[in-house]
């Protein structure tokens, strides 16, 4: 059986990894920091934002409003407020699809 590398869960993520995987500049996520009081990333001794999982799924949701729904913020904001779990995994749901997408996508070139 062959070895597969298994990833490392981190307990937190930089600013800088957690845009990169959104396609974002770090200053937007900054920016939306001040707008949704949910986002709290803890600093280290340096000042250094660090995002739990959770804050992330937050700002995955506060992305998805934003850019892909074309909500305001206080249109965000106020769904945030309503917004129940269901919406945070129907938005994972979403982004799992996208990326077996983009696998099977990458499979049927190599084929």
């Amino acid at each position: 059986m062959p070895y597969k590398e298994k990833p490392i869960e981190r307990k937190y993520y930089p600013i800088g990894m957690v845009a990169k995987d959104l396609g974002v500049a770090p200053s937007l996520i900054r920016f939306w920091e001040k707008q949704f009081p949910e986002i709290k990333p803890k600093k280290n001794k340096n000042g250094k934002r660090l995002y739990t999982k959770k804050e992330i799924e937050r700002i995955n949701l506060i992305h998805y409003l934003v850019k892909e729904k074309g909500y305001t913020l206080g249109g965000a904001r106020a769904h945030l407020s309503e917004s129940s779990p269901i919406e945070g995994n129907r938005i994972k749901v979403i982004e799992n699809l996208t990326e077996l997408k983009k696998s099977l996508l990458e499979l049927k070139d190599k084929l």
